[in-house]
């Protein structure tokens, strides 16, 4: 998302050459519009689905659903902005919509990201206060204070994606002839703070919440005193699974984008430096890395209804809720219908 035009970030050497081929990114304009758009369409579908199993059974939602349902809406918000990305992407990186999308839409994109990884860390924390301190975090495992922490997580998306609000604008770039939704800040200092702050707060600091809390809840898991407790509450027990599910593809999808991005600032900040070839496999992983990130918001839908035996019950029971409802709703109206008729004959 940072790069102009799809290509990467040049790097100039001594020797005054550009690490560019254009040949390698010829494959972004074909391959990628037909991808994200396939993201969006079973990301929209799933998430919508998850969502709405949430929203209409007939009990209230646990603190991991409450926490899950948060990321499922994270997720569709993320692939609702993707479409416009794909048309971009046809276009040749000339932006065709309206300048103020441009901004819009990559926050749409980039909340996601902070959002998500925030979302996990609280799932995490509730997994390692329901098996490793049971007792002692009572309060903090409550639907009001998950409710709370949801929209905590939400203030601190839209904070840290105040720099691509003010910074991002459709700007005409000369060197490839068209109109790029590109990052365009004041100064070099202004870029590194951003990309710092990126780097710190959207990635190292909450992945480390969530290594550190996943390593517990598995030695937890591992100790028969856990296990004891873990057999004990089956209702615990199926959302720790389903938790270390989307935990585990979560961090597979995720974490080779953010590493890259560690890498790409790194380089911005000319703290490391790279020979030509290898700076730019960096640039492609970084697009090879983002579509993995991108499919984790399709993932998750799925393994709800894998894994999450607890939630295939109340998909069940909503589709008999909608079922009852229609049952009762038709017998009404045959009832009215028949009322009239007898009324006419009579």
């Amino acid at each position: 998302m940072n790069s102009t035009a799809g290509h990467p970030s040049y790097q100039d050497y001594p020797n005054g050459t550009e690490c560019v081929d254009n040949h390698i990114w010829d494959w972004i304009h074909t391959v990628q519009p037909y991808y994200i758009l396939a993201i969006s369409v079973l990301g929209i579908l799933g998430n919508l689905f998850v969502l709405l199993v949430f929203c209409l059974h007939k009990t209230s939602c646990t603190v991991a659903e409450i926490y899950l349902s948060n990321l499922a809406a994270a997720d569709l918000v993320l692939v609702s902005c993707l479409p416009f990305w794909a048309v971009n992407v046809a276009h040749g990186f000339d932006w065709p919509f309206a300048a103020f999308l441009c901004p819009l839409v990559v926050v749409g994109i980039k909340i996601n990201a902070y959002c998500s990884i925030y979302f996990m860390v609280l799932v995490s924390m509730d997994r390692y206060g329901a098996l490793v301190h049971p007792m002692s975090h009572g309060m903090m495992r409550r639907p009001k204070w998950a409710k709370r922490s949801c929209a905590l997580v939400w203030v601190l998306g839209l904070v840290l994606t105040m720099p691509t609000l003010l910074y991002r604008r459709s700007m005409y770039v000369e060197e490839y002839d068209v109109t790029a939704c590109n990052l365009d800040y004041p100064d070099f200092t202004t870029q590194l703070i951003c990309d710092a702050a990126a780097t710190v707060f959207g990635c190292l600091l909450p992945g480390c919440v969530i290594s550190y809390c996943t390593l517990r809840i598995v030695r937890a898991l591992r100790k028969n005193r856990a296990m004891e407790r873990f057999k004990a509450e089956r209702t615990e027990g199926k959302a720790t699974r389903l938790v270390l599910a989307v935990l585990l593809a979560f961090l597979v999808c995720w974490v080779p984008f953010h590493l890259n991005t560690v890498v790409d600032v790194l380089l911005a900040a000319r703290v490391l430096k790279l020979p030509c070839a290898l700076t730019t496999v960096v640039e492609v992983c970084a697009q090879i890395f983002t579509f993995l990130a991108f499919f984790n918001s399709v993932l998750n839908p799925m393994l709800y209804v894998i894994v999450g035996k607890n939630f295939r019950k109340k998909v069940r029971e909503v589709f008999e809720q909608l079922f009852k409802r229609s049952l009762t709703g038709k017998g009404s109206s045959m009832r009215s219908q028949l009322s009239a008729t007898l009324k006419t004959l009579a």
